[in-house]
């Protein structure tokens, strides 16, 4: 499994009542134990990077004692992700990952290793696949037993929402662009703890001006998703561009930190394994009758279906990945970007199989600079800028390639 050792819940029942609580969070050198009250159903842990982070989930448990910082780990925190999920976050205190891991014999506590490594370690740890992990087969935790059940209506599925207006020239033979502001409506987004301002209205204001240079260029037809302060589910945003047969999807973020010296813009394309993941999850939705770039998969067998989906979201990911440096290359006279400025993470926003996409994370709102920065027209115009010249370069690329 390489050097790095990453956990992974495999809970007989994903819905199962919590089961134990987190009695203790021991930090050593180099070793972190965990130890809980009752019987836990197995572990989750990934690897952050920017700040550099391990974030360990627990299955079937909840939040408790907490510890503070030593040795590798320079500070810990705790929250409740979903009913039968905590998290323990490790900030590192420099680059490391877990190199073993392992349940006691009783299953009540859980120990692993840090072992230090380089910034690009990490940076590929980050994006490694999970391997698993469970207590000893005698004490995994067991579900509850059925007491009762209550049926409530849930009534007729809502229909699907309204597609936006698309904008620009009237020849459907130009490249269409869907920008998508993220956040909106009662979801406010990171907010500013200098102003005060709001991620929703700083990506909205983005998303605007960037819609209003492309199209004032004539070479490409572009929508956005909201277009005012409503809120939008994941799936609805990505799905809006499938829907429109877009070209290019961009969302566009703010992002935060703990630590306010953090600044610079980073632009995230999907990983590799978040990929395998949703291509089998799409073929096996709708008994397979999504259709990919034309082709029906119903019309085929699972496993032609699969590989089908496999080689469309590739290709897709690798015109993301290629227009994600370029965007770097092009905004960087205007636009500051972190030293490690393309970053990949499975976000849901970024699984349309068909569509390249890339989630725009224009800097960090938590930085003073950054969030006047982004709040200013000024330096609207010159985000804006630099993903107007990335996309006309991006479509005269692919036009030329034919």
């Amino acid at each position: 499994m390489g050097p790095l050792f990453v956990l992974m819940a495999m809970m007989a029942n994903p819905a199962a009542a919590l089961a134990g609580q987190i009695g203790a969070v021991e930090i050593g050198d180099s070793d972190v134990t965990l130890r809980f009250d009752d019987l836990v159903a197995g572990a989750s842990s990934f690897v952050l990077a920017g700040p550099d982070r391990i974030a360990l989930d627990i299955a079937g448990a909840k939040i408790g004692t907490s510890a503070a910082g030593s040795g590798l780990v320079r500070t810990v925190r705790q929250g409740q992700t979903a009913p039968d999920t905590a998290r323990i976050v490790f900030d590192l205190a420099r680059p490391a990952v877990v190199s073993s891991a392992r349940f006691a014999a009783d299953g009540r506590s859980l120990t692993f290793q840090l072992r230090p490594v380089s910034a690009g370690e990490f940076e590929r740890a980050a994006r490694s696949p999970r391997a698993t992990l469970q207590p000893p087969a005698g004490f995994r935790a067991k579900p509850p037993e059925k007491r009762y059940s209550v049926t409530v209506p849930i009534g007729k599925p809502k229909p699907a929402i309204a597609l936006p207006r698309v904008e620009g020239p009237d020849n459907s033979r130009l490249p269409l662009v869907v920008i998508d502001a993220g956040h909106g409506g009662h979801d406010p987004g990171a907010i500013s703890p200098h102003s005060g301002k709001r991620e929703k209205d700083i990506t909205l204001a983005l998303a605007r001006a960037i819609r209003d240079d492309l199209v004032a260029s004539g070479r490409v037809r572009v929508a956005l998703t909201r277009s005012d302060d409503r809120f939008l589910v994941l799936e609805e945003r990505y799905g809006i561009a499938r829907r429109l047969k877009a070209d290019l999807f961009i969302s566009i973020h703010a992002d935060a930190a703990e630590n306010h010296a953090a600044s610079g813009a980073s632009i995230y394309t999907l990983s590799e394994v978040a990929s395998d993941r949703e291509a089998a999850r799409l073929a096996a939705r709708e008994n397979k009758a999504n259709i990919i770039n034309g082709v029906d998969l119903g019309a085929h067998s699972g496993d032609v279906s699969a590989i089908l989906l496999d080689l469309t979201q590739r290709e897709t990911m690798n015109v993301a990945s290629d227009f994600a440096r370029l965007l770097q290359r092009e905004a960087s006279d205007g636009v500051k970007f972190r030293t490690s400025a393309h970053r990949f993470a499975s976000f849901i926003v970024l699984k349309a199989p068909d569509t390249p996409s890339i989630l725009f994370e224009t800097g960090f709102i938590s930085n003073k600079d950054d969030a006047e920065f982004l709040a200013s027209e000024a330096g609207r115009k010159k985000v804006a800028r630099g993903v107007r010249d990335a996309v006309q370069v991006h479509f005269a690329r692919q036009i030329s390639a034919r």
